[in-house]
């Protein structure tokens, strides 16, 4: 590998697209644009043309309109509008020059002895917070196109991000990549890479300071948090990029919230979806999968109402397409059922609403097939020309290039004609890793065609828009104000300005439902805030009475609800499989509609203050060092402490409640008994079989609903009171 040199480094004042930059041998450029007070970007061009020209995640959010736009064909790397560039202050030092705002100071360092190099300062406290490594730290190899940024690394520092990652919070030691793929099955507790493409790194520093780094590439990368060693370059951390630009976005705050709203701001905020979407929602692969679907499902209907379970909606498994084990989207099997739009009037009659399936990928013998083939819909070969062709549930198919005007315009007319036109509401993204194998796969971009390895997780973004819009657009046509809903389980930064989100096809055991719970807050902590999993597991053993109701509890209180399953013999988890534990598991999801009022305004103020929804006890309590410990708790917005129990037989559990400020009070309160816990103290509370454990912060105010009459509990049911703990 090829360390950076240049000349040196030359600061561009007043109102010039660069603040700083050095000059390379090879014609490019390193540079460092400071785009407010406590934000600052850093590229590196190699050459005079970028690999990835354009970006689709980085979106400044207008701030006062309170939205963002991103074109079609993305916006152009260079690009700086949005941004409200800050005053600077400029010196030097034998070392080099120093550019400074209220809240970053750099030095920058190198020059044609020495590798070129930052280092950045906290301006008040005069702390070097992040480095570039002393010896190289910008380097890049001919041989495979790959790059390389190399910072400095004290052990004590602590690591969180990159997505959905499994295990503990702290990423620290760690070596993980960003790169999407059906992980079907994984290890919840090692597992990597899952669904995601999320290069977002925060840093708490061992001063207690918080940053956090964004890599705007699309191409795979990996990140060394620690577990590479090498006695020439003292302790480091490193990101690699496979054959991309390096172009990162560095953001510092006081605490994890302040980095985690600049982060969400910068690609464009989360979208705030309709309240019915918050309510509790079943999937049963097993029912749509089965011979008489449709009948199955009308049982399904009955039963809800039979034993008074709150339901907000269905959403179809891939099941109403498939033909044997292959599923070819957009298409109905009339034989499992005859009269698709009857059956969902009633779902709806009943108060659910629908979310069906799709897959961005065509078997070669779907009715449409040859159609876009010759329309030029599908990822293409880039000798050939010929669509790539690669093995596809349980067949061989060829995915849609969402970066294509025809396979967009194919896409959301079939979304009309055969999911919105049938009475069903909502677009469900699935299978959209495009894990593509092929070294001469290409997405046509605009007419700036892209090697698949530079765009593989831009599909699953394109995807989603393509069905958000078209949904808005029908909405729009039937008079509806309502927000659109959709979901996607793959995508890079930028997804949540349409999409939820889940942590995928996990497995069904106690170690799973332990580490789930720190793959949905490091989601959260990426912002990624709604989330969710498959309550029971998707895949694996069907859960065990015990297990299955602790994974309900556990996840009455996620962002996302779902009860999704896929298992042997088409046996579906439903609130009712186990009659001993029925009662509680109803109960807690019971629990869930109380509780809608809080849960909404931690929607809204996810959407408006860019704040996650779920959140370690650190999020909430940064100045408790006690909260950096590995937990099971979490914090549900601003108030409200989740215990859950997540080992076998336990009734009782160890936990820790946060020091509070004095402005809070002293104590936590139990949401049940309303008995009053010191706060800053381990406690053994009370963890019964049939009850989820919860706390309260001191003082604080929670607004609980509950049905009108004797209905059943709905989304929309209106406060019933206020209770002060």
């Amino acid at each position: 590998m090829t360390p950076l040199k240049s000349s040196g480094w030359t600061l561009h004042p007043g109102e010039s697209l660069a603040d700083a930059s050095a000059a390379l041998p090879d014609g490019g450029q390193l540079r460092v644009v400071f785009l407010k007070p406590s934000m600052a970007r850093v590229t590196w061009a190699r050459g005079s043309v970028w690999r990835e020209p354009r970006t689709w995640a980085v979106a400044p959010l207008d701030e006062a309109q309170g939205h963002t736009h991103m074109p079609w064909e993305g916006r152009e790397r260079d690009a700086l509008d949005g941004f409200q560039r800050p005053t600077l202050t400029s010196s030097a030092d034998a070392d080099g020059p120093q550019l400074a705002t209220t809240a970053l100071k750099l030095h920058l360092l190198g020059g044609a002895q020495q590798p070129l190099r930052l280092v950045w300062h906290d301006p008040l406290t005069g702390q070097v917070f992040q480095s570039d490594r002393t010896t190289s730290a910008y380097l890049s190899e001919r041989r495979t196109g790959l790059v390389r940024h190399c910072l400095e690394r004290d052990p004590r520092e602590h690591y969180f991000g990159l997505g959905d990652k499994t295990g503990p919070l702290n990423l620290h030691g760690r070596r993980l990549r960003c790169l999407g793929q059906d992980s079907i099955g994984y290890d919840p507790a090692s597992g990597d890479p899952l669904y995601k493409h999320w290069p977002f790194v925060i840093t708490r520093t061992v001063d207690g300071l918080w940053t956090g780094v964004y890599y705007d590439t699309l191409s795979a990368c990996t990140f060394d948090l620690g577990c590479e060693h090498d006695n020439y370059h003292g302790l480091f951390r490193t990101l690699e990029i496979d054959d991309g630009d390096l172009d990162y976005y560095l953001m510092v705050g006081r605490t994890p919230a302040e980095v985690v709203a600049q982060f969400v701001a910068l690609i464009g905020g989360t979208h705030l979806p309709p309240r019915w979407s918050l309510g509790f929602a079943q999937t049963a692969m097993g029912l749509a999968d089965s011979s008489n679907a449709q009948e199955l499902l009308d049982a399904f209907i009955g039963e809800c109402q039979t034993r008074r379970v709150p339901i907000s909606s269905f959403h179809y498994g891939s099941g109403y397409s498939n033909r044997g084990k292959q599923r070819y989207v957009f298409t109905w099997n009339r034989s499992k059922f005859p009269d698709p739009e009857a059956l969902n009037a009633q779902f709806q009659a009943a108060g659910m609403r629908l979310v069906a399936n799709l897959k961005p990928c065509l078997l070669d013998d779907h009715p449409a097939y040859a159609s876009l083939v010759q329309q030029g819909a599908f990822i293409e070969d880039s000798g050939t020309g010929q669509p790539v062709v690669e093995p596809y549930w349980d067949g061989q198919g060829s995915h849609l290039d969402f970066t294509r005007p025809q396979a967009i315009a194919w896409w959301q007319q079939q979304l009309r004609e055969q999911i919105l036109g049938k009475g069903i509401d909502v677009g469900w993204n699935d299978n959209n890793e495009y894990a593509i194998q092929s070294e001469d796969a290409f997405t046509q971009a605009w007419g700036r065609p892209l090697p698949m390895h530079r765009s593989r997780p831009l599909h699953a973004l394109l995807m989603t828009r393509a069905t958000f819009e078209a949904q808005q657009a029908w909405g729009a046509k039937k008079g509806s104000s309502e927000a659109v809903f959709t979901v996607s389980r793959a995508g890079p930064p930028g997804i949540q300005r349409y999409a939820q989100t889940w942590s995928g096809d996990n497995t069904t055991s106690w170690a799973t439902l332990k580490w789930n719970i720190r793959t949905g807050l490091q989601m959260s902590l990426s912002g990624l805030f709604n989330v969710g999993h498959d309550v029971g597991g998707f895949y694996g053993p069907v859960p065990e009475p015990e297990l299955f109701l602790r994974w309900v509890q556990a996840c009455a209180l996620n962002p996302r609800m779902v009860m999704n399953s896929w298992k042997a013999g088409n046996v579906s988890n439903l609130p009712w499989m186990h009659p001993e534990v029925t009662e509680p598991v109803i109960a807690a999801i019971r629990l869930r509609y109380r509780l809608m009022p809080y849960l909404w305004q931690c929607f809204v103020d996810a959407s408006e203050r860019h704040v996650p929804i779920i959140r370690p006890t650190f999020f909430n309590w940064p100045d408790d060092p006690q909260c950096l410990q590995d937990c099971d708790e979490f914090m549900l917005g601003e108030h409200l402490l989740v215990a859950p129990v997540v080992t076998a037989g336990e009734r009782r559990r160890r936990l820790y409640l946060p020091q509070l400020p004095k402005t809070k009070g002293q104590h936590w309160v139990d949401f049940y008994s309303r008995e009053r816990l010191p706060a800053g103290q381990w406690h053994e509370v009370d963890a019964p079989l049939e009850r989820l454990p919860l706390f309260v912060v001191e003082g604080a105010e929670l607004a609980l609903a509950a049905p009108v009459g004797a209905g059943l509990p709905r989304h929309d049911d209106p406060v019933c009171e206020t209770v002060r703990f």
